[in-house]
């Protein structure tokens, strides 16, 4: 596993711009509002060939009117303890423009406690006017200082060469005497899963208990996640390593309740993770149902054509109520009462979800209980389950054969005087299952026929969580040239 460097310092020291333009592209959240980055946000990176780890933390020390009490504070700073805990090398943030403040002294008497070597980046160094002022920071007991401007991009070369060679190198087993060292096989890339919904559904609760550990912030509180944090998952399963990315993302809000411009960059960053990922898990609440804002969530992912799984968390608020509703319809029954049928039953209640979200009816519901534990091995069967659909590919010979059999069973309905013709289909990828088919005219391929014929795949193939692509083409010496109507005035012309 490559080393971990953790960004750390008081709030609003340009911790998460540094930590940007060191990965080269952005992923936490910038913002002169400080206390914005609360999570620990990871990226994989590698410098001069050389990989490694880099951790962005929320600020060390309590901002004006804060207290250690209050439940998302206490959980941001035990996130920047577990990310010092984890680090083989420091990167301590401070800003020269406003010199060595109280938090900035909490913060290094806390690194010389973890014993960690440490590298102080006085951020926002823009003149040469200012860079004298960076040596100051050594009364912070640490030698090695390093001018840099993260916005500019100002002395991250020398801070990062530092950072490298003193980074504690990976264990590698030594082979035995005269026995050949086997190439290392490439490594799959580990399967994204992005974890969306709407605020305060349980979305972190869910990345926490599948990785057992307290890796996000979690609190009653919406809004509590504003970045998209990557965590890194393994599991394995009959001897075999299935390597994940999960990716928690902050709560998906109407556009016109969004307040200020954190949290539409945190939105964007969600649809930004539903585009990037393998797999979208919609995680809705058992409790409250299915709203309106649920639809739209839902409506990103097909647009996007990601294949998806829906997850009804928080059911254990719910099991009571159901297990009355089924004593209750089992003595309307005994009583031959008639009158509307209650769902009582978990296959009841997952038709009537996917009856809701119809247009995303390919998705399978996992009810679960992030809280308890309930049914989360079942989700990640699941996402097992997906994950092999996406990677089906159809012989041609059967693919067509399946089509023409289709075709057969539901002729397409003519327009304008003319029959939509199939001659011939081939499977052009994966993820999303994309299919080409060269018709007669592609004008005539309607909506209701595509929803008909890629239900006759999935009926053949499966694709279960997949969205189905089908792309027609018209063949250019097949299409038949539109008449034009005559007017009714006659044209008469010499010969």
């Amino acid at each position: 596993m490559p080393g971990l460097i953790a960004i750390v310092g008081r709030p609003n020291v340009g911790k998460s711009a540094l930590f940007n333009r060191i990965v080269g592209r952005r992923i936490a959240i910038v913002h002169d509002q400080p206390g914005v980055t609360r999570d620990r946000v990871s990226a994989e990176a590698e410098w001069r060939g050389q990989p490694y780890t880099l951790v962005d933390t929320g600020g060390i020390g309590l901002l004006r009117r804060e207290k250690s009490t209050d439940v998302i504070t206490k959980a941001a700073l035990d996130q920047v303890q577990i990310a010092i805990e984890a680090a083989g090398l420091i990167i301590l943030v401070v800003n020269v423009q406003e010199g060595i403040m109280p938090l900035d002294r909490e913060a290094a008497m806390r690194l010389r406690q973890s014993g960690k070597p440490v590298l102080v980046a006085v951020n926002k160094v823009d003149t040469d006017r200012v860079e004298n002022q960076a040596l100051e920071f050594a009364e912070l007991g640490f030698d090695r200082i390093y001018p840099v401007s993260a916005i500019h991009g100002e002395g991250i070369e020398p801070l990062m060469n530092a950072a490298l060679a003193l980074l504690p190198a990976p264990e590698v087993s030594p082979a035995a005497d005269g026995e050949a060292v086997e190439p290392t096989p490439p490594t799959p890339e580990p399967l994204k899963l992005a974890i969306v919904g709407r605020p305060n559904v349980g979305k972190s609760s869910i990345v926490n208990t599948l990785t057992q550990s307290e890796r996000v912030v979690v609190s009653p509180i919406p809004g509590t996640t504003r970045d998209a944090v990557d965590v890194p998952f393994e599991v394995e399963t009959e001897g075999v390593r299935q390597k994940y990315v999960l990716i928690d993302t902050a709560g998906m809000r109407k556009t016109r309740r969004i307040d200020d411009s954190i949290e539409f960059f945190s939105v964007k960053r969600s649809e930004d993770s539903i585009a990037r990922c393998d797999i979208a898990i919609l995680v809705l609440d058992a409790e409250s149902g299915i709203i309106e804002q649920d639809k739209k969530v839902a409506d990103k992912i097909v647009e996007e054509r990601k294949a998806c799984i829906v997850v009804v968390n928080k059911w254990d608020l719910v099991e009571e109520s159901v297990r009355e509703a089924r004593e209750e319809e089992i003595a309307r029954r005994n009583a031959k009462v008639r009158g509307q049928k209650q769902m009582t039953t978990l296959a009841e209640f997952g038709q009537w979800v996917q009856e809701l979200l119809f247009f995303l009816d390919y998705a399978p519901v996992i009810f679960t209980s992030a809280k308890s534990g309930f049914n989360l091995e079942r989700l990640l069967e699941a996402v097992r389950y997906v994950a092999a659909q996406l990677q089906q590919k159809i012989p041609t010979a059967i693919l067509n054969r399946t089509l023409q059999m289709a075709v057969e069973r539901r002729q397409p309905v003519s327009a304008h005087g003319h029959r939509l013709k199939f001659y011939y289909a081939t499977q052009v990828r994966r993820a999303p299952p994309t299919f080409l088919l060269f018709v007669n005219r592609d004008e005539l391929f309607s909506d209701p026929y595509r929803k008909y014929l890629a239900g006759q795949l999935r009926q053949a193939f499966g694709y279960e969580g997949c969205p189905i692509v089908l792309v027609p083409k018209a063949r250019p010496k097949t299409i038949e040239p539109v008449r034009k109507p005559r007017s009714g005035r006659k044209h008469t012309g010499r010969k």
